[in-house]
């Protein structure tokens, strides 16, 4: 029954994510006016999203066998992935609250700090940190084959007792979790101070009221004021949004692994491991669809994407050429951190 359900919602959930987060990819990267520097985190965060999808989401098919069927090689480059996708989003979503705080807060230093140029050395740099750091897990892990008279089961874990994985786990914990919840809590709360409790939004209205005399110039420029203001709180709120879920989705692992780190023996209950694991694969999923509920200009952009396929499916070119594109199981301490 428990294995009828995990692959069932491993299906549901990383589907549904990975079809959503090609899509945002390939929203900004095809319309012009979606490449801006908060779109160009957040498609840093959809690709780190795709990397855990597709790396956490194949050692499931394991369990319809009950066995490794990957190799030596796949027990290394899945893990490594995993660790990888997963620390990439936490410090892209750290990424967009820091940019967002600098455009609304110090609009001057914006105008220089926030650009598209500036936006991806500064993710660049996020992966080839990570990718860095994440290099350790391929000599921590390694496959174990257990023989028995019927055959054999080989399983991907970790080479030495989880007591030695205590600095590790709590690094990870504070880096990529404590840290950027911390960071993005004092930011969004400077952020909304400024954006939503500051009288200072109402002065353009109040202008525009009191002054329609001079002429359409300045009811043009304050009717323009009042949608970038109003631009601006929509983007804030879809991003605040995808911090909330961030915390509260990888809370219940998170909680488990730093419990299970003082608990002898380790709580390994089947049916909340399974929890934790699919709000996990839930957290790289729900995205893009937090992004269409809640911005008009993606919502736009994703219709206007699907339209076009449309059109190129009812409409082929007579002729044709070759096109190139380039383009957790055990939470106490599994390879899903």
């Amino acid at each position: 029954e428990l294995q009828v359900v995990t692959i069932l919602l491993v299906l549901l959930i990383c589907g549904v994510g990975i079809a959503g987060n090609v899509m945002v990819v390939l929203v900004v990267l095809r319309t012009k006016h979606m490449v801006t520097p908060t779109n160009c985190y957040l498609v840093s965060l959809a690709v780190a999203d795709l990397i855990v999808l597709l790396a956490a989401g194949l050692p499931n098919i394991s369990e319809v066998v009950a066995s490794w069927v990957y190799g030596y090689v796949g027990c290394l480059c899945i893990t490594y992935l995993q660790y990888l996708g997963i620390n990439i989003s936490a410090w892209s979503i750290t990424a967009f609250t820091v940019e967002r705080y600098i455009a609304i807060c110090h609009a001057i230093k914006a105008q220089l700090l926030c650009t598209v140029s500036r936006a991806k050395r500064i993710i660049s740099s996020l992966w080839l940190f990570t990718s860095l750091y994440c290099l350790m897990w391929f000599f921590l892990v390694d496959t174990t084959q257990i023989t028995f008279s019927d055959g054999a089961q080989v399983s991907c874990g970790y080479r030495v007792s989880r007591s030695l994985y205590m600095p590790i786990y709590f690094l990870d914990f504070a880096v990529f979790y404590v840290i950027p919840l911390g960071l993005a809590t004092v930011l969004y709360g400077l952020i909304a101070r400024i954006l939503f409790m500051s009288p200072l939004p109402a002065t353009p209205q109040l202008s525009c009221l009191g002054s329609t005399h001079q002429g359409g110039s300045l009811k043009l420029s304050c009717r323009s004021n009042k949608g970038a203001l109003s631009s601006r709180k929509q983007v804030t709120k879809m991003l605040a949004v995808v911090v909330v879920l961030f915390a509260l989705l990888w809370m219940p692992y998170r909680t488990l692994v730093v419990v299970n780190s003082f608990m002898d023996p380790p709580y390994l209950n089947t049916w909340f491991l399974l929890f934790c694991r699919m709000c996990i694969y839930l957290n790289s999923a729900i995205n893009p669809i937090i992004y269409n509920l809640m911005s008009q200009k993606f919502r736009a952009a994703f219709r206007k994407l699907c339209k076009c396929k449309e059109k190129s499916a009812e409409n082929p070119v007579p002729y044709t050429a070759p096109v190139y594109y380039s383009v957790m199981k055990d939470c106490s301490h599994d390879s899903s951190d």
